[in-house]
Parts: structure tokens; C-alpha cells; sequence
């Protein structure tokens, strides 16, 4: 099974379908390492669905159902990029009552984030949430433990849509299961990966970052393959690379954790690939301008720079499709 390094006649394939293109060429690189490593079946017929898919997109066959051939409706191909079916058999009740259940799934999850304006114990922090369509499968969330100390999350879930907002609702149980245990980070980590992968889909994983604030004011960090978090002081940048894979991939992998001093005035910046990967015309946003955007808005507090990094970025994407969920995290030190 060789990787598609390329795709003809690229110029008939729309943005939607090359959006989708790079999240399955992602979505292979993660499924060739795990069936590298562990040589389950599982992975290799997930490979083999993978390619399924890239072949239809080389031979313009992507996205068109193989039961009626019209077009499979955008919103189920950001769900599930290896669909190959539309609604073609539901009714128009059936297909409102699929709207209706939509809505309120969107509503529920809605209600399971955490505040906007979250301060605890000297810290500030403040986030942008935004999905591709009526739900999300990215994670955000803000939970206090014991101690008072607090905990805040960012995560992405594979795919899109019902599917994927269900397994971000099971995150978020695990995670709030599991902190009030006051077990170590990467054994936080390690447990919620047990858990996750227990109750998931073989094509099912999810990338993540978890951090805390320590009683000294330092910060740890444990991240499943998620993209890098970014330390911003003043003008300077730091990365705090991202470890391990992610989570749901295998039930026994463990986790490392890093801690860092976090100054007064600083910024730690999480975010979704969601925003990284947001592209106008052949370029992604990327993480400079995430920095760039942080830089600019020194000495503001974090409300005021999540509001400033997403004015930028709707200015860069200039009205051109979503694609992915886009969340943003920004923490402060207050005091």
C-alpha cells in the first residue's frame, strides 16, 4: 500500500475535498505507525479504507454516493471522510427528524463547556469554540481538583460531526471521573487512554493536551499527539513539543509529562489543528501567526487575546469555508 504523494489534476477536486484529501493522508500516517507496531488486522483494513478513499478522490469518484450517484451532502463527509453512501433513502420526516436530533446534540454540548471568563486561584482563562458544522469533536475544557488546584484541556477527536461530539462527550466524563482522584499526570493520562480506548471504534483516536497549575505556580504539561503548545512572553516563543500518540490507539501506552516555570504576564496558548491548519488558497495559518497574534496583544488579559487571535485569523481565512473545529485556549497568571 504505498502513500500518495500526490494527485492529478488537482484543480477539479474542490476545497472541501481537499481539506479532506490532507486530513486522510494524516489520518494514514497515524494508521501505517500503529499497524507498524502493533500489526493488527484492525489497522491494516483501516488502511486499506484509507486508500479506498484516496483512489476515489485521484479517479474523481470522491464524494459521490454508490447507490444513487449524487452527491454525498458535505456535512456527512466532514463526519466520516471514508463515507460512501448519501441520505438518498431517508424520507423527509426522517430527515427532519435527523435535524431536530442535530440541534439538540449541538445544545447539549453547548452546555458541557466550561465558562468563558474562568479565573481560579489566581488564574485566568479564557477560549474560542467554534465547530465546522451544528456540533464539534473538539475538546475544551476547565476543571477544578482537589487542592483547588485546576486542570485545562484541549483535545481533537478523528473525524467530524455526531460521531465524533459523542467522543468528546466520553472525554470529557473520563477526564471529570478521573481528576478528582488527584492521581499524577501522566498516570491521568495513561488511565483516560485505558478508558478511551476501551469504548472507541478501531478508527477512532483523539489527540490531547493536558495541563495543570501547580501550588508553586509552575505549569505541567502531557500531551497525546496533539500540536505543540506555545509559551509567549513579551516577544519571546516558546514550543513545548508534543509526545506520545494519541489516545485510543493502544490501551497500554504511556505518558510523559513536562514542567515549566510560567511567568507573570505570560500566555500558554493551546489550540486545535483546527486553527493551525486553517488555509487561504495554499497556505496554512500556521503557528507564527498564532504567535504573532499573542505578541501583539501583551499585557491584555486573556479574553482580549483569544478576541484578538480570532480576528486575525478570520482576517487571513478572509470568509473562505471552514473546514475543521477551531478551539483556542488562552491561560494567564493573574496574580
Amino acid at each position: 500500500m504505498a502513500a500518495r504523494d500526490s494527485l492529478p489534476h488537482l484543480h477539479e477536486v474542490n476545497p472541501l475535498h481537499l481539506a479532506l484529501r490532507r486530513q486522510l493522508q494524516q489520518r494514514r500516517e497515524l494508521l501505517a505507525a500503529a499497524a507498524v507496531e502493533s500489526q493488527e488486522s484492525k489497522f491494516v483494513g483501516l488502511l486499506h479504507e484509507v486508500d479506498a478513499a484516496l483512489n476515489r478522490m485521484e479517479a474523481g469518484r470522491y464524494g459521490i454516493c454508490e447507490r444513487c450517484h449524487t452527491s454525498v451532502e458535505d456535512e456527512r463527509l466532514l463526519d466520516d471522510p471514508l463515507i460512501r453512501f448519501c441520505l438518498c433513502e431517508l424520507s423527509k420526516k426522517q430527515q427532519d427528524a435527523l435535524e431536530r436530533d442535530l440541534e439538540l446534540a449541538a445544545q447539549i454540548q453547548t452546555r458541557m463547556l466550561p465558562k468563558h471568563d474562568f479565573r481560579c486561584d489566581g488564574w485566568q482563562v479564557a477560549y474560542h469554540y467554534k465547530p465546522v458544522g451544528v456540533v464539534s469533536g473538539d475538546y475544551c475544557d476547565l476543571i477544578i481538583g482537589p487542592n483547588e488546584q485546576f486542570y485545562f484541556l484541549v483535545g481533537d477527536v478523528s473525524g467530524k460531526g455526531v460521531a465524533a461530539s459523542m467522543l468528546m462527550s466520553n472525554l470529557s466524563a473520563i477526564f471529570r471521573t478521573l481528576i478528582p482522584q488527584g492521581i499524577s499526570l501522566s498516570e491521568l493520562m495513561e488511565r483516560a487512554n485505558r478508558i478511551f480506548t476501551g469504548s472507541t471504534l478501531p478508527n477512532q483516536y483523539a489527540t490531547l493536551v493536558c495541563g495543570r497549575a501547580l501550588a508553586d505556580g509552575a505549569l505541567e504539561l502531557c500531551s497525546a499527539g496533539h500540536v505543540p503548545a506555545l509559551v509567549v512572553s513579551g516577544d519571546e516563543v516558546q514550543e513545548v513539543d508534543s509526545q506520545g500518540l494519541p489516545i485510543g490507539l493502544f490501551a497500554e501506552q504511556k505518558f510523559t509529562s513536562s514542567t515549566f516555570d510560567f511567568a507573570r504576564g505570560s500566555s500558554l496558548v493551546l489550540f486545535s489543528d483546527g486553527v493551525s491548519e486553517a488555509r487561504m488558497a495554499d497556505e496554512d495559518y500556521g503557528y507564527a501567526r498564532i504567535a504573532a497574534a499573542v505578541v501583539r496583544s501583551a499585557g491584555l488579559g486573556p479574553g482580549d487575546v483569544v478576541a484578538n487571535c480570532v480576528r486575525d485569523l478570520d482576517a487571513f481565512v478572509a470568509g473562505a469555508p471552514l473546514f475543521d473545529d477551531q478551539t483556542l485556549m488562552v491561560v494567564q497568571k493573574s496574580i
